[in-house]
């Protein structure tokens, strides 16, 4: 390959999944009624991008009961703390729309290659950016995005252009506008959508 990206089916259904939605919706840890009324809040704020992390079986029904939300609505709905090629083939087989993960690994980022499941890989230095979009994977979850900091979005912007990013990690309806302007294609909030003030915040913000 000589260095060259390789073509990655994940970017294209994010740029299409994201064209118009700057805000993504996170739902860790709640039970499966709850999750699903979050995602109905987020729904109806205009937030149609819904991830439920999985980051033990406990939270699989969570998920399950997410994705038929989802399917009533139209609304796609991912996996997030997808860290293992056993878990990619635990959500695939639940009906997800994509896969997040808090870090790179080349083994998850090609199982979902191979089922044909978009991937969102985390990455927090240069190189694991790099090694990222060596394999065809643009769009990138910039995590924790509260402790690497706007600067850190502005500084990747000069040798990595291409890169869409996905601020994840202590970003709320105070912070995201920040995030944005300092680069970020996307923000992932949890918390705010348990705040009637803040999902206004946001909802003003997906409206401009």
């Amino acid at each position: 390959m000589n260095g060259a990206t390789v073509p990655n089916p994940s970017t294209s259904y994010f740029d299409t999944l994201f064209a118009d939605q700057p805000v993504m919706a996170i739902l860790r840890g709640f039970a499966p009624d709850r999750t699903v009324e979050l995602c109905r809040r987020a729904w109806d704020a205009g937030i149609d991008v819904v991830e439920v992390p999985v980051q033990s079986l406990d939270a699989l029904p969570s998920l399950h009961a997410a994705i038929a939300a989802g399917r009533e609505r139209d609304r796609p709905v991912g996996a997030g703390t997808v860290t293992t090629p056993e878990q990619v083939a635990t959500v695939y087989e639940a009906g997800v729309a994509f896969t997040v993960a808090p870090g790179y690994d080349p083994e998850v980022a090609a199982e979902c290659a191979r089922l044909g499941l978009p991937h969102l890989p985390g990455v927090a230095t240069s190189s694991e950016v790099n090694q990222a979009l060596r394999t065809g994977h643009d769009w990138l979850k910039a995590f924790p995005a509260s402790e690497l900091g706007t600067g850190w979005l502005r500084a990747q912007r000069g040798p990595f252009p291409t890169v869409k990013f996905v601020a994840t990690g202590g970003v709320d309806a105070a912070n995201a506008a920040d995030f944005l302007a300092a680069g970020a294609r996307v923000v992932a909030v949890g918390s705010a959508l348990q705040d009637p003030r803040q999902l206004d915040l946001l909802g003003r913000l997906l409206r401009s």
